[in-house]
């Protein structure tokens, strides 16, 4: 039993008032509340990071495609590039090309809420076959800089005209 200062101390502070206690039950309410929003945050991350692997997948394999490769190599790649996980088709459009990958977004919250997320790129074929005639011929450059003219000699008598021979001196 406290006697003197110490007692009438803590007779104050057991008044009906008191808020003894009311941070530890705030911390228990709220500390739910803020579990959950860094899940959400972490869930949100992961998808952004899985949607930056998925578009470059499918930039990749769409590239590849427009090379030329087989659609296998470019599952290949795609799978490379996206995890195993990751679903790509192809498909064609006269000479346009297009790759389309999905995956679903991993971790806790995206193994209970399945969420799909898809990336496609489209690119012109490259391929002379694809396209159903040869490529165009490439016109020769030429530049004009400070008045004087320039551009590649193609054949060697036109190299032979650019080049000057100094004479032997007799």
């Amino acid at each position: 039993m406290l006697l003197g200062p110490a007692a009438s101390y803590r007779r104050r502070r057991r008044g009906p008032g008191n808020a003894q206690g009311a941070v530890t039950a705030e911390f228990a309410v709220a500390l739910p509340a803020v579990l959950l929003l860094l899940a959400l945050l972490l869930a949100g991350a992961s998808a952004g990071v899985t949607q930056l692997r998925l578009e470059e997948a499918a930039r990749a394999g769409a590239r590849a495609l427009a090379r030329g490769e087989d659609p296998a190599a470019v599952q290949g790649i795609v799978r490379t590039l996206a995890g195993t996980s990751a679903t790509a088709s192809v498909g064609a459009d006269g000479e346009w090309l297009s790759v389309t990958v999905a995956d679903g977004v991993g971790g806790p919250l995206g193994a209970t809420v399945p969420w799909m997320l898809t990336a496609k790129a489209t690119t012109r074929s490259e391929t002379p076959a694809a396209i159903g005639d040869p490529l165009p011929e490439v016109p020769p450059m030429s530049a004009t800089m400070h008045g004087y003219s320039f551009r590649p000699a193609h054949s060697a008598d036109e190299r032979a005209e650019h080049v000057r021979v100094p004479e032997a001196a007799a």
